[in-house]
């Protein structure tokens, strides 16, 4: 016997942030990132190529060709050694060098500024990474549904999970509680279901008077209009637009839709139990 869970468990929200490099380019080529301009900033600071580069992270011949070529790309030297003396000797930047960095310096500002706006945009994103994410799924499932988790029902081998989904409709699914703990499932979640058209099995009113009123075990009822209906050699498929502009797709024999009287504009319900519903998180 199932029960209602009563965990008060909820699944934190995801959280999108942005984050960029700034780069530099030079007539189309990609003359410095971060780290070169960090290597600048420290041989500005302590006036030896060989503490720089230590500090920046670079080897003394990294730290050198790091320099020569983002000397040949500016045209001209950044870096003047200047030998000898009672102090020894030490290194700078050119005019240039000195240049380069004020400017990369300011445009490290605006660009902090600039991801530090689009951050405070990002719990709006969050909603559509996700949706993205769900469009790029590639699946043969005719019918995909994104929603939240309504109502957890724990049992001892199975949980029943109701998804509402886009026009405030319910699915109901089955799944194992070890798949239900994996996943993560909890009231509140986002998840999406996958339903295959062949799982699915349409019921019209004229088919309930026949029989009296239909009364079906299939957790899962969606009534909709027919919208479009796609004729195939030996099945049709069906498309039935659910209140709320939903959509859900069901494949039924020639005869089947013949019998049925199923034509656009008519009223039909889409059955099929919860068993057929496969649930899905994104990661």
């Amino acid at each position: 016997m199932s029960s209602v869970s009563s965990s008060k468990k909820k699944s934190k929200p995801m959280q999108l942030g942005v984050a960029a490099e700034l780069r530099l380019s030079l007539q189309g080529q990609d003359l410095a990132g971060a780290r070169q301009l960090a290597l600048l900033a420290e041989i500005a600071r302590l006036g030896s190529l060989t503490h720089a580069a230590k500090a920046v992270g670079y080897s003394y011949k990294g730290a050198w060709n790091a320099i020569e070529q983002m000397s040949n790309l500016a045209g001209e030297p950044l870096l003047d050694r200047v030998a000898g003396g009672k102090g020894g000797g030490f290194t700078r930047l050119t005019e240039r060098g000195a240049q380069l960095l004020r400017n990369y310096e300011l445009i490290q500002q605006e660009h902090t500024r600039f991801v530090a706006r689009l951050n405070q945009q990002s719990q709006g994103l969050s909603a559509d990474y996700a949706l993205m994410g769900s469009i790029a799924m590639k699946t043969s499932a005719r019918n995909q549904f994104a929603g939240t988790i309504t109502a957890l029902r724990t049992g001892a081998v199975n949980d029943e999970i109701e998804l509402s989904i886009i026009g405030g409709q319910t699915l109901v699914a089955t799944v194992t509680r070890e798949s239900s703990q994996e996943l993560g499932l909890v009231v509140g979640a986002k998840a999406f279901a996958l339903v295959k058209a062949s799982s699915i099995v349409l019921v019209v009113d004229g088919a309930e008077a026949e029989a009296g009123g239909l009364r079906l075990s299939a957790r899962n009822q969606l009534r909709g209009v027919v919208s479009r209906l796609v004729e195939g050699a030996v099945n049709n498929e069906v498309v039935l637009t659910l209140p709320g502009g939903g959509t859900v797709a069901a494949i039924v024999s020639q005869a089947g839709a013949e019998d049925l009287g199923l034509a656009v504009g008519a009223e039909a319900v889409a059955v099929f139990n919860a068993a057929s519903v496969i649930l899905g998180v994104s990661t």
